[in-house]
């Protein structure tokens, strides 16, 4: 593990990615910042790391896992900001933006669960995402003249600072051809209040969507780095790399794939103590493989 995290931080340091600002230097107006050299375009590689075919016959071992991301975690600050994209270039946007864009211009497919077993629409999210309201002068007013004044009208929408947590599906397996215990992210979901019941501190999953299918558009977008600008850090490294904090909520089970707190309820630092021991149980499959 402690490899693991120190070639991540390499990564981050010495990588060959893109400039977070191309061209900030030599650029003569500011329409010019962010527009890549002829060079730069010809050495850059925009596609995705693929990820490498694995056999059925060679997966040992397999667990599906779902978790929570918790937004109010420092750690996971690169998933949440920024929030408003009014006082930030145009190439910072948030994992929510991003994710909503891709969903909005139909590059990804949309799901109700975290199994892809009832596709949704983008355009079916309205009410989940925008909430118009009419004051009781509003009312009044339009049964008196027919028509509402806009001051009376109050608009809300679902953006990005209200954007709690996110939720992915996720398949721990050893891989009995490189003998290594390995992660792979299946599926991720937003996690916002219903705009109905904006009080409502639990949250709904908006919707699901098959991670494979957002990696190019992930790939081209970049995570701040707070201790190199000059080397920021793709979305899609940073998941798949895990830089983030994580909690188990549900793990494949013969009860349905029933949730920690379906079964121990009611007593949240008991849910996180199961949660940390099934961690542990994935963890020391590995470390259990080399015991003789």
């Amino acid at each position: 593990m402690m490899n693991k995290v120190l070639a991540f931080f390499a990564l981050l340091l010495i990588s060959n990615l893109s400039q977070a600002q191309n061209n900030i230097l030599n650029a003569k107006s500011f329409d010019q910042i962010g527009e890549k050299t002829l060079e730069q375009v010809i050495n850059d590689n925009d596609k995705p790391l693929p990820y490498g075919f694995v056999g059925d016959r060679d997966i040992l071992w397999e667990r599906n896992v779902w978790e929570k991301i918790d937004l109010d975690e420092k750690v996971n600050f690169p998933l949440y900001y920024p929030v408003d994209t009014n006082f930030v270039g145009s190439d910072r946007r948030s994992l929510f933006h991003l994710i909503l864009k891709a969903a909005s211009e139909g590059k990804v497919k949309l799901y109700a669960d975290s199994y892809g077993n009832a596709a949704r629409k983008f355009e079916d999210l309205g009410s989940s995402l925008k909430r118009v309201d009419t004051s009781d002068v509003g009312i009044q007013r339009f049964n008196e003249t027919g028509s509402v004044p806009a001051e009376f009208i109050t608009t809300t929408t679902i953006n990005a600072n209200m954007v709690s947590q996110y939720r992915i599906r996720g398949v721990w397996y050893f891989d009995s051809r490189q003998s290594e215990l390995k992660y792979r992210l299946i599926a991720i979901a937003p996690v916002t209040p219903d705009v109905n019941f904006l009080d409502d501190p639990q949250g709904v999953e908006l919707f699901w969507v098959f991670y494979p299918d957002l990696r190019e558009t992930l790939h081209e977008a970049k995570v701040f780095n707070p201790k190199n600008s000059a080397r920021p850090l793709t979305f899609d490294h940073l998941l798949n790399s895990r830089y983030f904090n994580a909690t188990i909520y549900k793990i494949d089970n013969v009860q349905g794939d029933r949730e920690i707190e379906n079964y121990i309820a009611e007593n949240s630092m008991m849910q996180l103590l199961e949660s940390e021991r099934l961690k542990e149980m994935i963890r020391n499959f590995e470390l259990d493989m080399w015991n003789y």
